[in-house]
């Protein structure tokens, strides 16, 4: 999983077929990870940290991934190891897996980061990037303003907003807005069919300020509206909380 010139070819390669055949103007470039189960010290990247893929903390690898999807279908087109600060503070243990000289430590957003320009450079259409609260805001999302594309990133509840410019007043943590927002505003959406029909949720969404895009790209114009996406689950209220 390392950018070997040789891996970093085939990744290439394997990029060029999936938007040769998925392409669209309004893809959505997706940015997750997943754990993979390990045994051992010896593998490169491994430690006990938290996956989703058990469930809890666990000695595993870490892998992040971009995957492209359209209408047309979904396929991987990038990846990297993720490797803790127990593995960069520790040339021997480095050298021992073959790792490249000039691999130093790189959160998991900056990971996120470095796949999303690579799509840019290569020129590959997306409209859109999602990712959950791991890449939540920040360098992601000052990447995607700079960039000119739209973003739906996950944010914890804790996280402050709040409104400026002409937008109606809104403030606080993301919890403390949902908790003051006027029942008649939800909508009940579908996010897509899922095997059980229509996965509907209640939605709603505070616009907090419009910016120009020149700020950001001189070579741009037009107004982008940032704002917070709140999604509730129908069953038990549960929410989600998305920066956009």
């Amino acid at each position: 999983m390392f950018p070997d010139g040789h891996l970093d070819a085939l990744r290439d390669v394997v990029r060029d077929y999936v938007v040769e055949h998925l392409v669209a103007d309004d893809a959505v470039l997706v940015i997750d990870e997943t754990g993979f189960l390990k045994q051992g010290r010896a593998f490169c990247g491994v430690s006990r940290q938290y996956t989703g893929s058990a469930g809890k903390s666990t000695n595993c690898q870490i892998g992040v991934f971009a995957a492209y999807v359209s209408r047309h279908g979904h396929a991987f087109i990038d990846r990297a190891l993720y490797l803790p600060k127990t593995w960069t503070d520790d040339p021997p243990r480095m050298a021992a897996a073959h790792v490249p000289d000039d691999r130093g430590f790189a959160t998991k957003p900056a990971l996120a980061v470095g796949m999303i320009e690579r799509a840019i450079a290569a020129g590959v259409p997306f409209a859109w990037v999602a990712a959950d609260s791991v890449y939540g805001i920040g360098d992601v999302e000052m990447a995607l303003r700079r960039a000119g594309r739209g973003y739906v990133l996950g944010v914890n509840s804790s996280h402050h907003f709040r409104s400026w410019q002409r937008k109606p007043p809104v403030a606080g943590t993301a919890q403390e807005i949902a908790g003051a927002i006027d029942p008649s505003r939800w909508q009940r959406l579908s996010a897509g069919d899922g095997t059980k029909g229509a996965r509907l949720h209640d939605w709603v969404y505070c616009e907090l300020a419009d910016l120009d895009a020149a700020e950001y790209d001189d070579t741009r114009i037009g107004l982008w509206t940032r704002g917070l996406l709140i999604r509730r689950n129908i069953a038990d209220g549960d929410l989600a909380f998305f920066s956009t």
